[in-house]
């Protein structure tokens, strides 16, 4: 992961600037108990009801998850003039939602859905809702509603469409353009065939299934992405990105990346498309990339559906998640060659610059941190090829390392600068340099280019030579003089 991220989230709101999200709200209710029998009356469960929940739903979710995350969010939606409305109303309120801007129309339902829970197993869904098309008063009431919410200026925009008939072509067209116009991004959290709607977009976020349906073909396609990467085209999209489930998410802009699932635990996968769009969003508005903006939404992604029922991610729960993911990334930073060369593909392919430096990193100290600091700003991945305990002690003497090759990989694995860590037992390590193949190979200053093991291989390829300067007094030798002393 990106280390900006990280230092990035906790300061997630501190701007004014305003996130705008316009779809279809709705209530989301959980009537949760537990089941011990079967009914006399049918062969159906009894479920005996112990709580219930009324929680934010649909594009109301999606904002939830942005204003939880710190983000001042603003809310344009349908709503019936009834109970359930005014309990909608009343949720997004407690988030931090801006609700001034939601409609109330007397002549439809708040949509709600009601699901009824024995345990962690949903049992039954219940719901309320008409998607017919707007009347011409309703419809010409969204676009006086939109229109006064884009004069806000919002930061970002946010579609969040569940084909409940506010976002028509007309509506998502009207905003797209706004954006264009005004660079401003439009994301979109798409539903049916008629993906033409959105054309001209920033970005879509479809889950694999309606990616299938917008390309005409099936889930189980092995040439799918492919195909996603047309659609992208077609729609004159910056990038799209398909969220797969257990499979991660897949990001396709100039170049395809795939992002491996983080969750370790499922239990409701509802409202993970929402936590996605909103944290890819809350990530673009703080000036992340597409690819680090979506790392993180898959993270975000990864806490949701370890939950029960729509629950929105948390600020501080991210940022937790984030510190998890942090320490996994350190112990896995120690990589086997393969493992290695496959992490260096994937970073070539996202046009990352690689730096690969060597050495022994016994007792680590101030030189070697501020060392590798130094070879890290020569590139954006750095390598390092740590020498085996036989391979120091032939380099060294029979008393060294004083730290063995594990414990001395997993503290260097630790360190911001590092990307990699990988052992090596050669007296150079040169078939190491031949595998990778860097951009850049990083020594310290006391040595010149034409002493560098692997100089010539890497100007050979079109690479440099960088000589890092040194901390003088600072050496391992020095600290054993001083412990002896």
């Amino acid at each position: 992961m990106n280390p900006i991220i990280a230092k990035l989230v906790p300061h997630f709101g501190e701007t004014q600037q305003h996130a705008l999200v316009i779809g279809d709200v709705m209530l989301d209710r959980y009537l949760m108990g537990e089941v011990n029998r079967i009914s006399p009356e049918a062969p159906v469960p009894v479920v005996l009801i112990k709580s219930e929940q009324q929680r934010a739903g649909g594009a109301a979710n999606v904002a939830a998850n942005l204003a939880l995350l710190g983000i001042q969010t603003r809310m344009v939606g349908l709503i019936g003039n009834d109970n359930e409305g005014q309990r909608l109303l009343a949720a997004m309120s407690e988030y931090g939602i801006d609700t001034h801007a939601m409609i109330t129309t007397p002549s439809r339902p708040t949509i709600a859905k009601t699901r009824i829970l024995g345990g962690h197993q949903q049992m039954m869904r219940l719901d309320q809702e008409i998607t017919s098309t707007l009347s011409e008063t309703e419809a010409e009431q969204v676009t006086q509603t939109i229109q006064t919410a884009l004069q806000q200026r919002p930061a970002l925009i946010i579609l969040s469409d569940y084909a409940k008939g506010l976002l028509t072509e007309a509506v998502c067209q009207q905003v797209i353009a706004y954006g264009r116009t005004h660079n401003i991004p439009v994301l979109v959290d798409p539903k049916g065939r008629n993906y033409d709607k959105y054309r001209g977009a920033t970005a879509l976020t479809p889950n694999k299934k309606e990616t299938a349906e917008a390309c005409d073909t099936q889930v189980n396609d092995a040439g799918l992405i492919d195909k996603a990467s047309s659609l992208k085209v077609a729609l004159a999209l910056d990038f799209l990105a398909v969220t797969r489930g257990e499979e991660g998410i897949t990001l396709i802009a100039d170049q395809t990346s795939h992002l491996s699932a983080t969750a370790k635990q499922v239990f409701d996968v509802s409202g993970a498309g929402d936590t996605v769009i909103a944290t890819l969003a809350a990530g673009l508005m703080h000036g992340l990339n597409a690819l680090d903006s979506l790392s993180l939404a898959n993270i975000a992604a990864g806490v949701v559906v370890g939950k029960v029922g729509t629950v929105p991610i948390t600020k501080a729960d991210l940022i937790d998640a984030i510190a998890t993911e942090q320490g996994s990334e350190q112990a896995h930073k120690v990589s086997e060659l393969p493992d290695l060369l496959h992490k260096v593909a994937i970073w070539k392919q996202q046009g990352q610059k690689i730096v690969f430096t060597n050495g022994c990193f016994d007792l680590l100290h101030a030189g070697h941190v501020t060392y590798l600091e130094g070879a890290k700003k020569r590139g954006d991945r750095l390598i390092l090829g740590l020498n085996t305990d036989r391979s120091v002690s032939a380099l060294k003497g029979p008393t060294r390392p004083v730290v063995n090759e594990q414990d001395r990989a997993r503290v260097l694995a630790a360190l911001e600068s590092v990307d990699a860590v990988i052992l090596f037992d050669e007296d150079t390590p040169l078939k190491l340099i031949n595998a990778i193949k860097p951009d850049v190979i990083a020594k310290g200053s006391d040595y010149t280019a034409d002493q560098v093991v692997g100089g010539k291989e890497v100007l050979s390829w079109g690479g440099e030579i960088a000589l890092i300067d040194l901390v003088e007094g600072r050496s391992t030798t020095n600290l054993i003089k001083k412990m002896h002393a």
